[in-house]
């Protein structure tokens, strides 16, 4: 018993005392006859029996029946019981003490599991909301037992599942032999046992097929309360292997479709060009009377066709690899303006019919990405935007530190994007609703450009207003030291860890 509850123990039973003292005192100025006495401690007796148990209400019973003797029953002042009316008042007294105290600690003992029972019902709604609200059914999972313990003020909750031969655990702390046991508990359909680390543990039953076992530490929820736990938390893993079941499959059918998708798409915008150049080509081969204008459109369509289907080709190949997940980041120390000057001179054809601004944030330090990989998304970014803006308008390049990010912009002064669309243009394959009208594009260049970022640690984001422009930020770590250095000092020694990751 903590010291607190021995304060609370003394304060009751001086309270007791004190009680009994001052009812004696009140009636004794009284004057009051020995019925009247008699009833007044019966109700003080029983007061204490509804507030502090049986062992208080008969102690204070034993006071009264002092001083009901001492004070009210003749001879008074006495501890004597004269004649057969005083002993069937004093007997009375006592047994109605001991009738009034026990109904009483009945009727607490009662107030007391009701109220158990609603904290009971409170808990398992509880229990019941939080496993409904959780949507990812992996999380549940893993979490189901962190959530037990928690509603339920357990030690340890263990949860075994038999299709995964796996546990998931609140606590780290487990005996080796525990998932065996489980094992064995549900092979055997026994509902319950105790089982090494000193938990309970309870088979989780769907009719009659065992889904796996729930363990608790201490044993201190009621039989009613563990039942209904265990069924909810058999339901809750049958759900939620049922949308795992139901996600893989759904992305089986999706990474078919998106292969379906890459395949048409591809055959299509492969015949496009190739019809303009065959059609080019035998005008070329075919027709004696071409002047020499003709000719030379003809050749450039046969050449801007091909320049299409080269294009298309690497998107195709850049998409695989990035599928295949072979993009390694192969760092380099370089300046920003280089990477922006460098983007430029590769786009050329692109930006012939614009003008290109390069703003780079001064100081322009050397800073370690791979610059290969930053270039193809340069070149993705810059070709969309002249793709998609009028001739004569502003393109834009910046580049800046912020935040232990080095930033890159590729400002365009084109039609925008709608807000329809917008938060959809980094998907394979979709185009938008001008993309698709104007048959530009095959909807993959900014799905790679995110992906490449991914892999290099980074990400994108697009912001656009309507005919007034867009503009794409993207970013990546700043790493303005060798990286391979540090880590070879890291390894070496030579750099204390913690003074690396302050």
């Amino acid at each position: 018993m903590n010291p607190r509850s021995h304060l609370q123990h003394a304060v009751r039973w001086s309270a007791a005392t004190l009680a009994a003292a001052l009812a004696t005192a009140l009636l004794v100025s009284s004057g009051v006859n020995s019925t009247t006495a008699g009833l007044v401690f019966l109700t003080l007796v029983v007061l204490f029996a509804a507030w502090a148990g049986i062992w208080l209400a008969l102690y204070v019973a034993l006071l009264c029946a002092v001083s009901f003797d001492y004070y009210f029953l003749p001879p008074v002042r006495t501890f004597q019981l004269v004649g057969v009316q005083a002993w069937l008042a004093m007997i009375s007294f006592m047994l109605s003490c001991a009738v009034v105290g026990r109904v009483a600690e009945r009727a607490r003992g009662q107030a007391r599991q009701a109220e158990h029972r609603r904290e009971d019902v409170e808990r398992l709604y509880t229990l019941s909301q939080e496993m409904m609200l959780q949507e990812d059914a992996a999380g549940l999972i893993r979490d189901l037992p962190r959530i037990i313990e928690r509603i339920f003020a357990l030690d340890g909750v263990v949860l075994y599942i038999c299709d995964r031969d796996q546990l998931y655990s609140s606590t780290s702390e487990l005996p080796m032999s525990i998932q065996a046991s489980l094992r064995a508990m549900t092979e055997s359909h026994n509902p319950a046992q105790t089982v090494p680390g000193g938990f309970m543990a309870m088979t989780l039953m769907l009719g009659l097929r065992p889904v796996g076992a729930l363990a608790l530490r201490p044993s201190v929820l009621s039989h009613e309360v563990a039942t209904a736990v265990s069924a909810q938390v058999a339901i809750a893993l049958t759900r939620a292997m049922a949308i795992e079941a139901s996600t893989r499959m759904e992305a089986s059918r999706e990474g078919e479709r998106l292969r379906t998708a890459l395949i048409d798409s591809l055959t299509h915008e492969l015949r496009t060009p190739l019809t303009s150049i065959r059609a080019a080509a035998t005008t070329l081969i075919d027709s004696d009377g071409l002047d020499d204008a003709s000719r030379l459109d003809l050749a450039t369509i046969v050449d801007e066709e091909a320049s299409r289907l080269d294009r298309l080709i690497g998107e195709a190949v850049e998409m695989a690899e990035i599928d295949a997940q072979v993009v390694k980041v192969r760092p380099v120390a370089q300046r920003p303006r280089t990477l922006l000057d460098h983007a430029v001179a590769e786009s050329q054809a692109a930006l012939a019919r614009h003008r290109v601004i390069i703003n780079a944030e001064e100081p322009d330090k050397p800073a370690w990405f791979d610059a290969h990989l930053l270039g193809r998304v340069f070149r993705h970014l810059i070709e969309n935007a002249a793709r998609y803006s009028p001739p004569g308008s502003r393109i834009t390049l910046r580049s800046r530190r912020a935040g232990g990010r080095l930033e890159f912009f590729v400002e365009d002064n084109g039609p925008g994007i709608g807000p329809v669309d917008l938060p959809l243009i980094f998907e394979k394959f979709y185009r938008g609703r001008e993309g698709t009208a104007s048959r530009k594009g095959t909807g993959m260049g900014l799905a790679i450009v995110r992906a490449l970022l991914i892999a290099h640690g980074g990400a994108i984001e697009a912001a656009s207003t309507r005919k007034e422009g867009t503009s794409f930020r993207f970013w990546v770590p700043l790493v303005e030291e060798n990286p391979a250095s540090e880590l070879a000092a890291l390894q070496t020694g030579n750099i204390p860890v913690l003074e690396k990751q302050s």
